[in-house]
């Protein structure tokens, strides 16, 4: 991951990822796909610049990510859809919330099982 003064740059534009809320490695790890061992390993982009993910985002204040091809939610199941732009866009808030508080990393991730207040069981 490149870290310098500027913080940390996007593997995809270049530009600085400023915030939490911007940061596609944050919003995979806080949906549990990132392993907290590897999170200062691995590059970081901008959720923007993940359109494939970032297209499940749901949410006031986000515009609408429109993807071609394959990849697109439209060519993709609706059931899948539904629970995707849940998932994704119930992480995408999280990212919301932890930047109004002070969690510990390793409380970031949400609940697989969906719980009321996103975070993991005991």
């Amino acid at each position: 991951m490149a870290r310098c003064d500027q913080g940390y740059l996007c593997s995809v534009c270049g530009e600085e990822v400023e915030d939490l809320i911007d940061s596609d490695l944050y919003l995979r790890y806080a949906l549990g796909e990132v392993d907290p061992e590897l999170l200062h390993r691995l590059p970081e982009r901008h959720i923007r610049c993940n359109p494939t993910l970032a297209q499940f985002i749901v949410a006031d204040g986000f515009a609408p990510v429109e993807v071609a091809g394959a990849f697109s939610k439209r060519m993709l199941d609706d059931g899948f859809v539904a629970a995707e732009e849940a998932r994704v866009t119930r992480g995408y808030q999280r990212l919301h919330e932890l930047t109004a508080q002070s969690v510990p990393i390793h409380d970031y991730p949400l609940s697989r099982e969906g719980g009321a207040d996103g975070h993991l069981p005991d």
